[in-house]
């Protein structure tokens, strides 16, 4: 029956998201799109308004237009967690934050405390599925007996219980959500097809698994991708000591068929990459090595590279920190988005202001400034500075007219290129002192 019930969406099945943020809204609307009738719940009012008047507070390519779609339509509407009324909708999917703290341990207050509010409304034939990022077993050991206990009614058999992890990158969520492979981990084999059910009416393929296998998938694909930079930063910094150009040496080396070398750069940002190989890690017997911390210690450790680097350069033109000043161009963690979080940006920026260095950031995307000054154009950004340093590889950046750059700079300016997105040889043929991660020839010439 319950099956029926998941394909006859014109009928107007229920659906709750809990957490409307970067995964949790583009998920709202996708649904909502697809005929449910959805409400999307946080605790943030802000969020909650603005997708009431039909605007998306999430700079998300497409979403805007999705939402003033389905709320006009009256498929979609927000609600604020204390008011939330729940209990009359036939599915809930979590997308909650799973942080970790300062001993890199996982936070599971958020999930809980939602797990909380859907155990005590929950009813016999409701799907619940998880979204977040999660530890191994904890939809085993934690999520289900919370909910049973709650609720009196039991997983696989009352209820259907499943792990469905997002794989989506900002900036291309609402079409990963649908194009990519997405896996449904059940419980039991109800939920998982149950769940498998209920995902197919937004996404084009469904993988079923066991809930737990599920778990780990998730967070070994983000912390596959971890290792791989950090195998390349590490590669970066052995080229800077031998003299070698790191893109020239991960071209050559990906061309073997079975090699696939990632870009080095000034460190790893983002929400996933920089947490998930703890949560991937958590409770596990390490033994004595543990390739996965390692890499991140790797790959944590690269924005202090880039300040290195940077008085390197500046001390070899003749130039104290302290009196140089120094544009920062791109906060957001990657290239053409307004995300900020954990951006390598961040600790280059605090180091930089330890020291007593004169900062400005700029950012065509993203607002945030991690306390420096912040310029409102390329221009402003560059104009009688010392030192330039390329932390995210904007398209606009890419793009950098040299020329036009050295006559606005003070004299003997300073490139730190932490992307690698200009050419080395372009860069010293109008006499700057270019810097890049895993290339050393101004090291060389010393």
């Amino acid at each position: 029956m319950l099956k029926t019930e998941v394909r006859n969406i014109e009928e107007g099945f229920r659906l709750t998201v809990l957490g409307s943020g970067y995964v949790g809204l583009p998920t709202a609307a996708l649904f909502a799109t697809a005929g449910f009738d959805v409400t999307a719940v946080d605790i943030n009012s802000v969020i909650v308004k603005n997708v009431n008047c039909g605007g998306s507070p999430i700079k998300e390519p497409g979403l805007q237009e999705i939402i003033s779609h389905t709320v006009k339509c009256g498929k979609l509407k927000a609600a604020l967690a204390s008011n939330a009324a729940l209990g009359g909708e036939e599915a809930i999917i979590v997308s909650v934050q799973t942080p970790i703290d300062k001993e890199k341990k996982p936070v599971l207050g958020f999930l809980m405390h939602a797990m909380g509010m859907v155990g005590k409304n929950l009813k016999k034939g409701m799907i619940v599925v998880i979204c977040s990022t999660i530890p191994p077993r904890t939809m085993t050991e934690k999520v289900k007996p919370l909910l049973e206990s709650l609720s009196g009614l039991e997983a696989d058999i009352d209820f259907y219980l499943a792990y469905v992890p997002e794989r989506i990158s900002p900036g291309k969520a609402l079409n990963e959500l649908v194009e990519n492979p997405r896996l449904v981990g059940g419980i039991g084999p109800n939920s998982t097809k149950v769940a498998a059910e209920l995902f197919r009416t937004i996404c084009k393929r469904i993988i079923e698994t066991d809930v737990t296998t599920a778990e780990i998938a998730k967070t070994a694909e983000n912390t596959f991708r971890d290792v791989n930079i950090a195998f390349t930063n590490q590669l970066a910094l052995i080229c800077e000591q031998h003299g070698a150009d790191v893109t020239k040496v991960i071209k050559l080396a990906n061309t073997h068929p079975r090699v696939n070398i990632h870009a080095s750069g000034p460190g790893v940002g983002g929400p996933c990459l920089t947490k998930d190989p703890y949560l991937l890690t958590h409770q596990s017997n390490h033994s004595n090595y543990n390739l996965i911390e390692t890499a991140r210690k790797i790959n944590d450790n690269m924005p202090t590279h880039i300040v290195n680097l940077t008085l390197q350069a500046l001390k070899k033109t003749g130039k104290d920190v302290k009196t140089s000043k120094i544009a920062i161009l791109g906060t957001a963690y990657k290239a053409d988005i307004d995300d900020s979080r954990c951006s390598p940006s961040e600790p280059i920026i605090k180091q930089l202001k330890t020291i007593g260095a004169n900062l400005i950031t700029y950012d065509p995307h993203c607002k945030e400034t991690f306390g420096a000054k912040k310029a409102t154009s390329l221009s402003e950004a560059i104009k009688d500075k010392d030192c330039l340093i390329i932390v995210t590889d904007h398209t606009e950046f890419k793009n950098l007219n040299l020329t036009e750059i050295k006559q606005d700079m003070q004299p003997n300016p300073v490139i730190i290129d932490g992307k690698r997105i200009l050419n080395p040889q372009e860069a010293e043929k109008y006499c700057f002192t270019y810097y890049g991660v895993g290339y050393s020839k101004q090291k060389n010439q010393q």
